[in-house]
């Protein structure tokens, strides 16, 4: 009788162990698929600050590179190459080098970045071409540059993330006026637009984004930069990106909140806030933070950002990540 009892008993604990692996198993949470708005947020903020600093520095270029493009008169540094109408300069860009043609009816500006900026965040590689009517400066108001991006690679050197930027957008200086005489202005107003960027994500998925931006320029201890969106999409306005995510699904990012760019603070986004909409859950996020959340400024490290959305069964998801 001792062998059955054996048998039994041996059964019982094999499903015992059994019952105790499926309930496991069940218990475990499924997972959240709003953890890829994360990756979202990250991606938006990665183009939208490194467009900013790229428009940035085409007026850097379009300022430096006076006498040519910008009608005002050569600046120190500007010189002339004499190769047919091709004018060369060094202008306050740490990763590129920028060579001028205007042998056309169109003047061309051509940037290539083949380096580290100057704060040593990222390194750029890639070619630029910003061009403009011969007669057209761009100190004039309603002047337009076109500016075209060719495989533009950025990648930031915190982590490796890298991002690839191809198409045109237009850079509207709607007030007229360079930011040299800011100061004395008071404010320059541009846009900043396009019908179509293509980005490259690191994982070599491939979208199309748009733009619609509004840039103020006014002066408070050195250039302070205040962005807001322009787009409207139904009952949503104040929108300044618009696509399809790395993931495949529609957005739209709103400005709630006016992005602050400051030169004072190394040209960095100091502050604001953007929402993005249309996806899986509306992801508010924040910016000019330190890493604990909490509002900062001019900070000698790293911004962070705070991207907050309400995931499944009604919990609160907060992400606190580096840009």
């Amino acid at each position: 009788m001792q062998m059955p009892i054996k048998l039994a008993s041996a059964a019982i604990i094999s499903l015992s162990v059994l019952f105790v692996s499926c309930k496991k198993t069940d218990t475990n949470p499924a997972p959240d698929p709003t953890t890829d708005l994360a990756v979202h947020a990250d991606d938006q903020a990665q183009f939208s600050n490194e467009n900013d600093a790229l428009t940035n520095d085409i007026n850097t270029a379009l300022e430096a590179n006076g006498s040519t493009l910008s009608g005002i008169a050569p600046q120190n540094g500007e010189v002339t190459n004499g190769v047919s109408g091709t004018t060369g300069i060094i202008a306050n860009i740490c990763d590129a080098s920028i060579a001028i043609d205007t042998l056309n009816a169109t003047k061309r500006l051509v940037i290539t970045f083949n380096g580290t900026n100057c704060s040593g965040t990222r390194t750029r590689t890639g070619v630029v071409i910003v061009s403009m009517p011969l007669g057209q400066h761009f100190k004039d108001a309603g002047a337009a540059v076109t500016v075209n991006v060719q495989n533009l690679k950025i990648t930031r050197v915190a982590d490796g993330k890298s991002l690839t930027i191809n198409g045109s957008e237009v850079i509207t200086n709607v007030s007229g006026g360079l930011l040299k005489d800011l100061s004395s202005l008071g404010k320059i107003t541009h846009t900043v637009t396009s019908n179509g960027i293509t980005l490259t994500f690191d994982n070599g998925t491939q979208r199309t984004w748009q733009v619609a931006k509004k840039k103020e320029f006014t002066y408070n201890n050195g250039i302070v930069i205040t962005i807001t969106g322009m787009h409207t999409d139904g009952n949503v306005s104040g929108i300044c990106d618009w696509g399809t995510n790395r993931f495949g699904n529609d957005f739209v990012t709103a400005i709630s909140q006016p992005l602050v760019i400051r030169q004072d603070c190394m040209f960095r986004l100091v502050s604001g806030q953007v929402t993005h909409q249309r996806l899986i859950a509306t992801v508010v996020v924040t910016f000019g933070l330190d890493s604990a959340g909490n509002p900062t400024t001019c900070p000698a490290g790293v911004y962070y950002f705070k991207a907050v959305w309400t995931g499944v069964n009604g919990i609160v998801k907060t992400y606190i990540l580096p840009y």
